[in-house]
């Protein structure tokens, strides 16, 4: 009989231990890509700024971040797979983002420029460590675990990022109850326990996640940092051929890459838009509080979903979800209509970047999945280049970012068609094959 913890992927003290790390690094995402900083920059380190320009320096500062990070990903990746070091390489990271988020602390009115400088350090962070984190799934679960383990990662991901912000929204909205002396310290004090949870929360991978083997052409003695990177430049070329080979999962990246251009667009500039158009940042943070919590069940019921209709199927369904609330967001001029699109972004985001996740895991070869995970990354991070980039470019061209919206649904769309392309039962069976040592 299946038990609960089976049913929702944690059923091993390593899975647990791995999706701990979505709950620490999720306090970033939500609290500073999504929630509090987009406010406090637009609104105090930005206040000398046209909103224009705010807006366009933030969507500038992101792509810059995100396209470093794009670049390093592969090479880091195959390094990890040579070398046998995904967990110290992801520690690296892991120190980048929690120092530059620390700082923070130490913003103030018209630092719009420590602000973006700090923001591009904790983005190369947080999304640096998600290559080695993503590359670790396929070594700790089993087939047919994967959906499961994949979605429950988002869906502790989103009650610790939710929890945390609950408490950070206490503190800026009522901050002599707790002993602060105003809303401004109360925000800066929200970057430093962002820090402090991320590091925290991270200790049980480090702990219980094993570190997975050399690589075969990695001999027994672990490599010197030379030969790790001549070795990370000659397996990514090998590679590069190799994804003719893998036609399916490199038909899988161009789609993720499309249409997760258009949820990252969503995700990053959801708060920017909505303050811009007259929306009070205590709504905006209760409507990203509520994506965090319906986030929580639907993320679950997404991993279950895909048990039962594929999770190609539940991708698809997510995204027409998603062209809705990109729709709808056109026409939103007051707080109701910003709850009920984060409700309905609550439904599908954790799914439908935890199933990507897992269907692009199920077909790479395990003794590769740094390096596989490192173009993963390249098209995780376009999501945060392209999207914003193109929102930026609409902005300065129409002079507004309501009219900037519509551009979003393209990426759904165009997503969608390429991953009907996609056929999944042969993109598993040539990477199992590959395991084998058969072409």
């Amino acid at each position: 009989m299946t038990s609960f913890l089976e049913r929702l992927g944690l059923h091993r003290r390593e899975l647990r231990a791995w999706a701990m790390y979505d709950w620490a690094n999720s306090a970033f995402i939500t609290t500073v890509v999504a929630a509090v900083f987009p406010i406090y920059y637009a609104q105090v380190a930005a206040a000398p700024l046209a909103p224009e320009d705010a807006a366009f320096w933030f969507s500038a500062a992101t792509t810059v971040a995100l396209t470093i990070i794009a670049v390093l990903s592969p090479v880091l990746g195959a390094m990890a797979d040579y070398a046998a070091i995904k967990k110290p390489m992801l520690a690296v990271f892991l120190v980048i983002g929690v120092i530059a988020t620390a700082a923070m602390f130490f913003i103030y009115r018209g630092d719009w420029k420590l602000a973006l400088a700090l923001f591009m350090l904790g983005n190369i962070g947080v999304y640096g460590t998600f290559t080695f984190y993503d590359s670790l799934l396929p070594h700790i679960a089993r087939e047919g675990e994967m959906d499961r383990v994949s979605t429950a990662g988002y869906a502790i991901g989103y009650l610790g990022g939710g929890m945390l912000l609950a408490i950070n929204l206490a503190w800026i909205q009522m901050p002599k109850l707790f002993g602060i002396p105003d809303t401004g310290t109360g925000v800066r004090l929200s970057f430093l326990s962002v820090a402090v949870w991320w590091l925290l929360f991270s200790i049980p991978l480090f702990r219980s996640v094993p570190e997975p083997p050399f690589a075969p052409d990695a001999g027994d003695a672990r490599p010197t940092l030379v030969a790790s990177v001549e070795a990370a430049f000659v397996r990514l070329r090998v590679t590069l051929g190799e994804l003719r080979r893998f036609r399916h999962a490199f038909l899988m990246l161009l789609a993720f890459l499309v249409y997760n251009d258009g949820i990252g667009t969503v995700i990053r500039m959801a708060t920017l838009y909505a303050t811009q158009i007259g929306i009070a940042s205590g709504d905006l943070i209760l409507a990203l509080l509520i994506v965090q919590f319906v986030g929580i069940p639907f993320a679950f019921l997404f991993g279950m979903l895909a048990d039962r209709i594929g999770a190609k199927r539940a991708i698809f369904l997510s995204l027409i979800v998603y062209v809705i609330i990109t729709t709808l967001g056109y026409f939103m001029t007051s707080a109701w209509h910003f709850y009920v699109l984060a409700t309905l972004v609550g439904t599908v985001q954790g799914g439908s970047q935890a199933l990507s996740r897992s269907l692009f895991a199920s077909m790479i070869p395990k003794a590769k999945s740094s390096e596989f995970f490192g173009f993963f990354s390249v098209s995780d991070k376009f999501a945060g280049i392209l999207g914003p980039l193109v929102f930026a470019i609409a902005i300065k061209a129409f002079g507004s970012v309501h009219s900037a919206i519509l551009s979003v649904v393209v990426f759904f769309a165009i997503g969608a068609w390429l991953l009907t392309k996609v056929n999944v039962e042969e993109g598993q069976r040539v990477a199992r094959l590959a395991e084998a040592g058969r072409s």
